[in-house]
C-alpha cells in the first residue's frame, strides 16, 4: 500500500514534503501531455527519483491525480463562494470576473489540466461535479436571481453568466499561445490580463446594468 493511502501509518514531514514534490512533477507532466498521454516514468524523472521511490508514495496515475484535481477545484470555486448576496451586484461580479482572469494569469497549468479533464468526461471527478459543483452553483444562480428580482441587475440566464465568466476568464490560460500569436509582442505581454479585464468589465458590467 502506498504511504499515502494507508489509514494506520502517520505521515512524516519528510513523506509530505515528497509528496508535494510528486504532485508538483505531475502538475507540470499532465497539463503538457494530458493525463493519458502522461506516464509514471516521466512523472517519476520530473521529480527527480526512481519510478519504485514514487509508488511507494502513490501506486497509480489516478491516485497521483485525484488530489491534484481536487486542489485546482477547491481554487476555482474560491473566488465564486465569495460571491456576497448583501453585496452591491456590479462590483461584487467585477471582482469575481477579476478573480478569475488572475487565476488564469497565475495558475495556466491547473486551467489546461482542468479543461483536459473535462474534455475526456472527467471520469475521476463525476461525483464533485455533481454534488459540490452544482450545489454551489445553484447556490450563487439564486443569488443571482434574488439582484434580478430587485432591479439591481439586467435579467439574464445566472447559469448562462456563470458559464461565460468561466469561459471568458479561462481561456486565457487555456489558448494563452493562441491568445499571444494573435497579439503580437506588443500587446502580448504581461498587459495582455489587463487589457482583457478592461475589456470583460465593459462586456459583463454594461449588459448587467439595470435598463432605466
Amino acid at each position: 500500500m502506498s504511504a499515502d493511502t494507508d489509514p494506520g501509518r502517520p505521515t512524516t514531514r519528510i513523506q509530505r514534503e515528497k509528496q508535494e514534490v510528486i504532485l508538483e512533477a505531475a502538475l507540470e507532466i499532465f497539463s503538457q501531455y494530458g493525463f493519458r498521454g502522461s506516464t509514471i516514468d516521466q512523472i517519476a524523472e520530473a521529480a527527480g527519483m526512481s519510478k519504485p521511490n514514487l509508488l511507494y508514495y502513490f501506486k497509480s496515475k489516478e491516485d497521483i491525480l485525484a488530489p491534484i484535481l481536487a486542489r485546482i477545484l477547491d481554487t476555482w470555486l474560491e473566488p465564486l463562494r465569495e460571491l456576497d448576496a448583501e453585496g452591491d451586484p456590479l462590483p461584487e461580479l467585477q471582482s469575481y470576473i477579476r478573480r478569475k482572469l488572475e487565476m488564469s494569469r497565475d495558475y495556466p497549468r491547473e486551467s489546461r489540466l482542468f479543461a483536459n479533464e473535462m474534455l475526456r468526461g472527467a471520469p475521476d471527478f463525476s461525483n464533485v461535479l455533481h454534488n459540490e459543483l452544482k450545489d454551489l452553483v445553484d447556490e450563487k444562480a439564486k443569488i443571482i436571481k434574488g439582484w434580478m428580482a430587485r432591479g439591481k441587475i439586467a435579467k439574464c440566464d445566472p447559469y448562462h453568466l456563470i458559464f461565460a465568466i468561466w469561459s471568458t476568464t479561462q481561456h486565457y490560460a487555456d489558448f494563452d499561445i493562441q491568445v499571444r500569436a494573435v497579439l503580437g509582442k506588443e500587446r502580448g505581454g504581461d498587459g495582455r490580463f489587463e487589457d482583457a479585464a478592461r475589456f470583460l468589465d465593459q462586456l459583463f458590467l454594461h449588459g448587467l446594468s439595470p435598463k432605466k
